[in-house]
C-alpha cells in the first residue's frame, strides 16, 4: 500500500504555542553541571517532622485507596476551619471545597471549568509560567497588564482598559511569583470593583499566603465585598509546609462554581494522594505556631540572599512576600537573560531562571533573572561564594 502523500501531524496546534517549563529546564541544567539550584522553588531543608510522621501513620492505617473525588472529608473540614480561623471566612466543606493535585492542577481545573474558547482572561505580567499554557489549553485569549518595577504596581487605567464584555476572569497571584509583590487592599479593591462592573471572575493563586514580610498582610480576594460568589481561591500545602512533591492542594469557590470545577478535577486526576490528605488534616489543625513563625524564617533567608546577590553585582527588587527575588542584570552587559542564565550555570555553578520566561514579550524580561531563597544558609553561602567572581567577567 502506498504511503499517503502528506503525513498527519501527531500533535495538537495548541501545544505548538508554548514550551516545556523553563524553570524545570534550569533544574535539569543545574543537575547536569552540579550547580546550586536557586531556580526551582523547592526548599532544600526537611519538611516538618510531625507532618512526615502523620503521613506515615496515614499509610500504616491503610488510607491508601481512592478518597472521595473532591477530597477526604476530614481534610476538607480542616481546610474550612483554617479559613474560618485565619480570615473569618465561612466555607462549606461539602459544597465549596475541592481537594486537587497541587495548585497547578487547581488553576488548570478552574480555568477549564469556567472559560470557553474566545473568552478573555486577564493576567498580570510578569506571570508564573503555567498561566500561559493554562489559557491556551482552554482556548481562551489572554490580556496582559504590566506590573511595573521597582514596586511592581499596575496602572489602574491600563487595568481598566484590559476589561471588556469578553472578560471571563482575571488571575491574581498574591503574594506574587516571580516578583514577591503582595497586593494591597486598595489594589485588590480596584480589581474587585472591575470584576463586578464587567461581571468577571477572579481566580486567585494564594500558595504563598503565609510568607509575607515587613508587616504586610495577605488579603484573600474572596473576603472582599461583592467577591464571595465570583472568586475561585486556589492554594496548597506545597510552599507553606515544604512538601512541593506531595501535590496536595485545594480550590474554594461558591457551590455553582465548585460543581463545574469538580467535574473537571474528577476526570483530570480523580483525587489527590489520600494518605497525604490525612497528613494535611493534622497540619492545618495542629500547626498554628508553625504558621506564625514561617515568615520570620524566610525573612532571614531573604536577607542573606539579597546580600549575596548584591555583593555579586545584581540589582535586587526587594520582595514583600513569597521566596523569590527578581534581579536586574543590566550591569553585567549580558546579551540577554537566557544566555546569561546558562553562563551562570555552566561557568559559575549557580542556577536562576531567565526573566523572559515570565513574560509574553520576551524582550520585557531580557535583563532580569529570578532566584529563589527557600534554601538553608549554607546553600546560600555556597551560592554567594560561587557568584563572587561574576562581576569580574
Amino acid at each position: 500500500m502506498a504511503a499517503p502523500a502528506t503525513r498527519k501531524t501527531f500533535h495538537s496546534d495548541r501545544t505548538e504555542r508554548f514550551t516545556e517549563s523553563v524553570i524545570r529546564e534550569m533544574t535539569r541544567l543545574a543537575i547536569l553541571h552540579g550547580a546550586v539550584n536557586l531556580a526551582q522553588g523547592f526548599p532544600d531543608f526537611p519538611a516538618p517532622v510531625d507532618l512526615k510522621k502523620a503521613a506515615i501513620r496515614a499509610i500504616e492505617a491503610d488510607h491508601n485507596q481512592y478518597s472521595i473525588t473532591w477530597g477526604a472529608k476530614p481534610f476538607r473540614e480542616a481546610i474550612a476551619l483554617k479559613y474560618a480561623r485565619t480570615y473569618d471566612l465561612a466555607l462549606d466543606p461539602e459544597r465549596e471545597i475541592t481537594v486537587c493535585c497541587g495548585a497547578t492542577e487547581g488553576m488548570a481545573s478552574s480555568l477549564l471549568a469556567t472559560t470557553n474558547p474566545g473568552d478573555e482572561v486577564i493576567v498580570f505580567e510578569p506571570f508564573y509560567e503555567s498561566y500561559h499554557p493554562d489559557t491556551l489549553l482552554c482556548g481562551a485569549e489572554r490580556r496582559l497588564v504590566k506590573l511595573h518595577p521597582p514596586d511592581w504596581r499596575f496602572d489602574p487605567a491600563e487595568l481598566r482598559a484590559a476589561f471588556s464584555a469578553r472578560t471571563k476572569a482575571i488571575i491574581v497571584n498574591t503574594p506574587h511569583n516571580p516578583t514577591g509583590k503582595v497586593f494591597s487592599r486598595e489594589e485588590l479593591t480596584q480589581i474587585a470593583q472591575l470584576c463586578q462592573e464587567f461581571d468577571a471572575l477572579a481566580i486567585t493563586d494564594e500558595i504563598y499566603e503565609h510568607i509575607v514580610y515587613d508587616g504586610l498582610r495577605h488579603i484573600p480576594m474572596i473576603t472582599l465585598p461583592g467577591m464571595r460568589e465570583r472568586t475561585i481561591l486556589v492554594n496548597s500545602l506545597s510552599k507553606t509546609f515544604s512538601v512541593t512533591g506531595w501535590r496536595v492542594g485545594w480550590i474554594a469557590a461558591a457551590p455553582e462554581l465548585t460543581t463545574s470545577i469538580r467535574k473537571v478535577h474528577d476526570f483530570l486526576t480523580v483525587n489527590a494522594p489520600t494518605p497525604l490528605q490525612y497528613a494535611g488534616t493534622m497540619a492545618l489543625t495542629e500547626q498554628q505556631d508553625y504558621f506564625n513563625g514561617l515568615a520570620e524564617v524566610y525573612a532571614g533567608c531573604r536577607r542573606a540572599a539579597m546580600e549575596m546577590l548584591e555583593n555579586a553585582g545584581f540589582r535586587c527588587f526587594k520582595p514583600g512576600g513569597a521566596y523569590y527575588v527578581m534581579t536586574d542584570i543590566s550591569a553585567f552587559g549580558a546579551a540577554d537573560d537566557v544566555s546569561f542564565a546558562r553562563h551562570l550555570v555552566e561557568r559559575f555553578g549557580v542556577a536562576g531562571v531567565p526573566g523572559s520566561s515570565f513574560y509574553f514579550d520576551k524582550k520585557s524580561g531580557s535583563s532580569q533573572i529570578r532566584f529563589c531563597f527557600c534554601k538553608n544558609y549554607e546553600t546560600l553561602s555556597v551560592a554567594g561564594q560561587k557568584l563572587a567572581g561574576v562581576r569580574h567577567v
